[in-house]
């Protein structure tokens, strides 16, 4: 089983720089919030192309599902987490 913590860090170690939240607490299902300087210029899409890479092979595996609630360029961000 996966948790929010490990999530949140494989995340931060693909997307270097990047913020990131990670909420959820059953071991399957997650939400997060990923504010991270490599989106800038990025469609919605390849935002969470980049998010998904980080998880590879864990997603639909370990990680049931992962909603990406937000998915912005630091500048977009506007006093987010």
């Amino acid at each position: 089983m996966m948790n929010a913590q490990t999530i949140r860090q494989l995340i931060e170690t693909g997307l270097p720089g990047a913020k990131v939240e990670v909420f959820g607490e059953d071991g399957a299902h997650f939400e997060a919030v990923v504010i991270a300087p490599q989106f800038r210029g990025c469609t919605l899409v390849k935002r969470h192309q980049l998010v998904y890479a980080c998880l590879g092979g864990r997603m639909g595996q370990e990680i049931h599902a992962l909603q990406l609630t937000r998915t912005l360029a630091p500048e977009e961000a506007h006093g987010q987490p």
